[in-house]
């Protein structure tokens, strides 16, 4: 354990409640003040295979997950076999007094003894890891009550009284824990909360109301999130057959007037790339969240890679403009995902967030939003005193007027086939390029809103670590960690379209330059490659499920510098 973070992870078999608890720690942790970052591994299955959760929290902002592991709890001995190697030097393992824990320091549990039946077993768990790390019963006590106040006072009383019995036990062994000084933050509202619920309520603060999605792990709570917390915002919402059937609902349902958005993953965005072109040459405003998943096909369902980036920048034939944004953080898809529709409503054209499992999943505390600060989304006319109206007359920006049909007595057409400015179909050629030419020019517009990237560290370093995405925390903790030359970091968050100006200084007046991505060929650094002209020299690069660390990203920096 270091002075300023603790590393617990909860093992064991799908279907033991291992994410119960460790959800319930980490609200006491955030409620406490701590810090904190949840990473979660799970496998495909309802049932079985070995699943962690891990929670890194402390007194200051943890940026990683990390791979050493401070109190490792077993649920299975499996969990030992596979964890206990990385523990660190005065790691424990918490483990049923049933599971063999070889030679490392161990705690061992009598849950028949603590819990009435195994039901209970969870609260067992939750009570001696609370006093494990030091945390007030009592915040302990009222997270046990909010969960099970709609059970009944008996079942408050029942699980209340296992939670005191485990944490009065844990205190009573002869285990010495380091407990971590509590931060400044403290007493400080924050929330606790992952990837895919920031963008929901993102999306929600820029005014989506319509969503439409096939389920598809590890995009479907972001839908999920949207319809629970929507509906007293007059959220409409549609689980279609398919993801062919959701981009187009969507496309109707913004020609229609609704802030329209859909969630997928990888595979099911394959399926929408027709539709993608429909939005765009129709001009109709349609955000896309695609969470990330490992492929080809079906690959490893429950896993994180940040392979799709190539997908999501060229779906869809023809050209027109769009934007992708790539939050690293919790806050950042809030914030990304509402820039995301404002920028949509004002080209009108698609605009995709591209996010990935690791982020998707990860709980982090994060500070109460300022909503009040927020740009005013862009809205449509629903009327006009053009006569006649023209839905894709030229204009030098490229924007036409976008008037909802039903609100006025103008007729109001849309077609996938190009068009002349009063939605006619045409095939002159002289027109194909007045239009094409209109679509395009939208995206100069685009081009001159980019969020450029975050730059951390010293000017001029040694080593430049180049990352998009959830890669950041990892690469920003190897920086700090790597000793005997400056290493800095540049983190993209919009990964396209890309501004030179904004960060070809950095590039060129590193000593090296190495790219540090999710996926096995290095796809973003090729495409500052075919934006800029600049090639990276070197790689760090992992393809195998599991999201960056800075332990992983060390490892790849010694091998190659």
């Amino acid at each position: 354990m270091s002075e300023a973070n603790m590393n617990v992870v909860i093992g064991g078999e799908a279907g033991q409640g291992l994410a119960t608890v460790g959800q319930l720690l980490a609200k006491a942790v955030t409620r406490a003040g701590y810090h904190m970052l949840v990473n979660q591994d799970y496998m495909s299955r309802i049932r079985g295979g070995h699943n962690f959760f891990s929670i890194r929290f402390g007194s200051t902002p943890v940026e990683s997950h990390t791979e050493d592991i401070d109190i490792l709890v077993a649920l299975t001995a499996e969990t030992v076999e596979l964890h206990a190697d990385e523990l660190t030097d005065n790691g424990i393992i918490i483990a049923g007094d049933d599971i063999d824990t070889g030679d490392h320091k161990a705690l061992k549990i009598p849950f028949k003894e603590l819990a009435p039946k195994q039901l209970f077993y969870n609260v067992v768990a939750l009570g001696v890891l609370g006093a494990s790390v030091c945390v007030d019963p009592s915040i302990l006590e009222k997270l046990l009550k909010e969960r099970f106040e709609k059970k009944g006072d008996d079942i408050v009383k029942s699980n209340l009284e296992v939670l005191h019995k485990s944490y009065e036990w844990a205190k009573s062994q002869e285990v010495d824990f380091t407990c971590l000084e509590l931060p400044e933050s403290q007493g400080k509202t924050k929330l606790m909360m992952h990837g895919n619920e920031a963008i929901a309520m993102g999306a929600l603060a820029a005014g989506c109301n319509f969503v439409s999605f096939y389920p598809m792990t590890p995009s479907t709570s972001v839908a999920t999130t949207m319809i629970t917390k929507g509906r007293h915002l007059g959220m409409k919402y549609e689980q279609v057959e398919d993801e062919i059937a959701a981009m187009n609902i969507a496309i109707g349902a913004s020609f229609a007037g609704a802030k329209a958005m859909v969630t997928t993953s990888g595979g099911g965005f394959a399926l929408m790339t027709e539709g993608i072109s429909l939005a765009g040459v129709s001009e109709t405003p349609v955000v896309t969240i695609v969470v990330q998943r490992p492929g080809p096909a079906t690959g490893l369902a429950t896993r994180t890679e940040q392979a799709d980036l190539n997908l999501v920048l060229y779906a869809g034939h023809g050209e027109f403009p769009r934007a992708i944004f790539a939050p690293g953080t919790v806050e950042e898809c809030f914030y990304l995902t509402h820039r995301a529709f404002d920028l949509a409503e004002q080209y009108q054209t698609p605009m995709f967030v591209l996010s990935d499992q690791y982020l998707a999943d990860s709980y982090r505390d994060v500070e109460m939003f300022d909503v009040d600060t927020l740009p005013e989304v862009a809205d449509p006319m629903l009327e006009t005193d053009a006569d006649p109206y023209l839905r894709y007359e030229l204009t030098e920006d490229g924007i036409s007027p976008r008037l909802i049909p039903g609100f006025s007595e103008q007729l109001v057409r849309a077609d996938s086939h190009e068009h002349a400015e009063n939605s006619s179909m045409t095939e002159d050629p002289d027109n194909r390029v007045r239009q094409n030419s209109k679509r395009l020019v939208k995206g100069c517009g685009i081009w001159q809103d980019v969020i450029g990237p975050d730059y951390y560290g010293e000017e001029n370093p040694d080593v430049l670590l180049m990352c998009w995405g959830s890669s950041v925390g990892a690469c920003l903790e190897a920086a700090d960690k790597y000793e005997g030359k400056k290493v800095s970091v540049l983190h993209f968050k919009q990964v396209y379209p890309l501004r030179e100006e904004q960060f070809m200084d950095y590039l060129e007046s590193a000593g090296e330059v190495v790219a540090v991505e999710g996926n096995a060929t290095g796809q973003f650094a090729k495409l500052v490659a075919q934006e800029t002209g600049f090639r990276v020299g070197s790689y760090v690069l992992r393809f195998d499920g599991r999201p960056l660390s800075p332990q992983y990203v060390l490892k790849g920096l010694k091998s190659i510098i």
